[in-house]
């Protein structure tokens, strides 16, 4: 049983907070590419752990990210022009770089020496899988920019919905990681059907599969965990087992089992205490995974039908996340369109913090356990130590995937071999690193 001051520590990120400290010992992602993919564009707002940001490409396509308030009387940046390499702030004229650098003071006599004596807060950025990310800790410390497990290589095709939600980023964890709920809350889009392992087509992904309690088996690591439902198949109950192995790269990526097709994942990064801002990821060989509108149609997460401007969803609470009962009536089991909205329409009404000490969990639950767990133990271990999961030499390594098929019995997970989804069994290499793809 979780304590209120355990779920305190496991969901809080402001400030102090040490989660949000640890979670400020790895790069973080801050917004699509595609949001500041103009040069003199114009800036974004983000929120990241509590911190109010702007991001913007300046004149040579430099990417800054710097803190949303002007040094001098801290108006918004976010409404400054984006001109001759740097941000000015409307209200006096102060221009700065994607460096921090303050460039002009327009409203300061040149002889004041004012300009040499003013720095703003700049993070390091870095573009890369179609994501902006920055590293938010104490520059001294900031560790070489590895790419994520889920955009291995400038090869790969990465599909991404982004959702702004309003709950807390370990209850978004925690459903990514609960393999169970598949066979209920997504039961109409994840469908059983007599196939040799997961498919995809433009309306569902099958499973072969008609099991709804998984047995789960769970193995943790430097970097998180890897976790094994397995269920019984259609073909063959006898002698294998259907098997489907979870990823969960801490603080906040998840690598979901693949399909035939493409390989799956999510990230998810708080904004703050209260509201995280979720990215589903597909991604693989650019001939089988979905383009990036493809994707959020089929998600049901395209701005401007399912989602507004800010990327906020308009389905909520008060309008039931568009739920259809006679849709219900007629079979569907959620009534709620889009794996991820059945999903967010879960986490939504838990309240913006679950309240974790009033749950009950069972066998099914025990990647949720796991999760909770090892994030609490490793917050308090960096508190003593400043050693963060996941970082440095706990890094996840290069070999590491999530995977599903149907296996013989005589097979540990654990030591099956795994390789992502790709259009054949090879290698692709960035620089001097080689990342194992394959089917």
């Amino acid at each position: 049983m979780i304590t209120k001051e355990e779920n305190e520590l496991l969901c809080r990120v402001e400030g102090d907070a040490p989660m949000g400290q640890l979670m400020r010992k790895h790069w973080v992602p801050i917004c699509l590419t595609e949001e500041v993919a103009e040069a003199d564009g114009t800036p974004v707002k983000a929120r990241i752990l509590g911190e109010d940001l702007v991001v913007f490409r300046d004149t040579d396509g430099n990417l800054g990210v710097l803190d949303e308030y002007c040094p001098h009387r801290r108006a918004s940046l976010v409404f400054g022009r984006n001109e001759e390499g740097g941000l000015r702030c409307l209200y006096h004229g102060w221009k700065m770089d994607i460096g921090g650098n303050v460039l002009e003071m327009t409203s300061e006599p040149v002889e004041s020496g004012m300009v040499d004596k003013v720095k703003h807060k700049a993070y390091p950025a870095q573009e890369w899988g179609g994501m902006v990310w920055a590293y938010m800790g104490k520059k001294d410390e900031m560790p070489e920019f590895v790419p994520p497990r889920w955009a291995p290589t400038r090869e790969t095709r990465v599909s991404i919905a982004k959702v702004m939600l309003p709950v807390n980023w370990a209850q978004i964890l925690e459903g990514a990681i609960d393999s169970a709920h598949s066979s209920s809350l997504h039961s109409s889009d994840m469908v059983p059907a007599r196939v040799n392992g997961a498919e995809a087509n433009d309306k569902n992904w099958l499973r072969p599969s008609t099991d709804k309690a998984p047995r789960l088996q769970v193995q943790r690591t430097d970097y998180g965990f890897r976790y094994a439902a397995i269920r019984r198949p259609i073909f063959d109950a006898k002698t294998h087992d259907y098997v489907r192995t979870t990823v969960f790269v801490a603080p906040w990526t998840v690598l979901i089992p693949p399909n035939n097709l493409y390989n799956v994942a999510n990230v998810n990064v708080p904004s703050d205490d209260t509201n995280t801002c979720f990215y589903f990821i597909g991604w693989g060989n650019p001939s089988q995974t979905p383009e990036t509108e493809t994707w959020r149609k089929f998600l049901g997460q395209t701005v401007g039908v399912d989602l507004d401007s800010y990327y906020r969803p308009l389905r909520n609470y008060d309008n039931r996340f568009w739920q259809n009962r006679e849709a219900m009536k007629a079979g569907n089991f959620s009534g709620i369109k889009g794996i991820p909205n059945q999903d967010m329409a879960m986490w939504l009404t838990m309240g913006k913090i679950a309240d974790r000490t009033h749950d009950r969990l069972g066998a099914s639950d025990l990647a949720i356990v796991e999760f909770r767990k090892q994030m609490i133990d490793a917050v308090k271990q960096f508190q003593q130590t400043g050693q963060a999961i996941g970082a440095g030499d706990h890094a996840i390594p290069l070999s590491v995937c999530s995977f599903q098929g149907v296996i013989s019995k005589e097979i540990d997970w654990r030591n099956h071999e795994t390789k992502y989804v790709w259009d054949n069994a090879e290698s692709v290499s960035e620089g001097d690193d080689t990342y194992k793809v394959g089917t």
